[in-house]
């Protein structure tokens, strides 16, 4: 379903870490907007009843029943934006912005 590549899972890792919430689950959420454009959230939580349990790279990822199929074939990545700068990204085919576009500096969406 979603696939987390190696440098973002050390920074989700190293964010449980600093946050003290190694126990709980990482939830990953997206929304389509009126005008089709999806945003997407993070953070740590706990599985609800309706949620879906996945893993990748060792993370344990919880995604809502209504968020599963905009994460289909998604992956979430932590890049270097600018020199010094990084932040976690979203590269998603089912992603209206993302249409025709392959890397992070081609306009993936990022959060923050």
């Amino acid at each position: 379903m979603i696939t987390i590549t190696p440098a973002a899972a050390a920074q989700i890792r190293h964010s449980a870490e600093s946050t003290q919430s190694q126990d709980m689950h990482l939830r990953i959420a997206v929304r389509r907007e009126d005008d089709g454009s999806f945003v997407y959230g993070m953070g740590f939580d706990e599985l609800g009843e309706n949620d879906v349990l996945l893993a990748s790279e060792g993370i344990n990822i919880v995604v809502s029943d209504t968020s599963k199929d905009f994460l289909l074939g998604a992956t979430l990545d932590f890049v270097e934006i600018s020199p010094g700068e990084h932040q976690f990204i979203f590269i998603n085919p089912n992603d209206p912005a993302h249409a025709g576009k392959s890397k992070p500096e081609d306009g993936a969406p990022r959060v923050g």
